[in-house]
C-alpha cells in the first residue's frame, strides 16, 4: 500500500468536496477547483475527509495511487489557503512594475516585457525587484513562475537574472587576469 496514497485528506473548515465517479470538485473560500482522476483509482468521501484507494497492485495502479491523493490534497489546500511563489530580480537596471493585472519587466532587452497572468493567477510587485505569483492552483502558479523565470535565467558569471526566492546560483570564476 502506498504510504502517501492511504492517508485520508481532511477537509478544513469552510471547504466542501463533491465526488461524482472519477470527478472531484472542491469548493472553498478562495474558489473552486475540478479534477478528473485516472480510471483504476477510486475516490470516496467519508466523515468529512476524502479517501483514495486502488483496486489492485499493478504498477500503473500503484503509481497513480499516491499521485491522485497528492493532486486532490493540493486542490483542497489551494481553495482553503492558496499557493504563492516569490521571484527576485537581480541586476543593474533590471526591475518590475505593475500595469493593472499585468507586470512590465525591464530585463536589459531593447524593449520592456509585459507578462499577463492567466485566469486564477495574480501577479504583485513588491519594491521594484520582487514578484509574487499567487493563486489557488499549484500547477498554474508554478507554471507562471517558471515562465517568468525563463525570460531571463540567472547567469553564472555575475548572477544577473530572475531567480526564485532563496535560490542559490552557482557562480563561475570567469577569465583569470595576468
Amino acid at each position: 500500500m502506498s504510504r502517501i496514497g492511504k492517508l485520508p485528506i481532511p477537509l478544513p473548515q469552510g471547504v466542501t468536496a463533491e465526488v461524482t465517479g472519477q470527478d472531484v470538485k472542491v469548493k472553498g473560500p478562495k474558489g473552486e477547483l475540478h479534477l478528473t482522476i485516472s480510471e483504476p483509482i477510486k475516490v470516496s468521501l467519508e466523515d468529512n475527509s476524502i479517501l483514495v484507494s486502488r483496486p489492485d497492485d499493478e504498477a500503473t495502479s500503484k503509481s497513480l495511487h499516491g499521485l491522485s491523493r497528492t493532486l486532490i490534497a493540493n486542490n483542497v489546500h489551494g481553495v482553503a489557503e492558496g499557493f504563492s511563489k516569490s521571484l527576485e530580480i537581480v541586476g543593474t537596471g533590471y526591475r518590475a512594475a505593475s500595469k493593472g493585472s499585468a507586470i512590465e519587466l525591464a530585463l536589459g532587452l531593447s524593449h520592456p516585457v509585459v507578462v499577463t497572468p492567466p485566469d486564477g493567477v495574480t501577479l504583485t510587485v513588491e519594491g521594484n525587484n520582487k514578484i509574487i505569483v499567487s493563486g489557488i492552483s499549484k500547477q498554474a502558479v508554478g507554471e507562471v513562475a517558471a515562465n517568468i523565470r525563463k525570460l531571463r535565467k540567472p547567469e553564472p558569471y555575475k548572477g544577473k537574472g530572475i531567480r526564485y526566492e532563496g535560490e542559490r546560483v552557482r557562480r563561475k570564476a570567469g577569465k583569470a587576469g595576468k
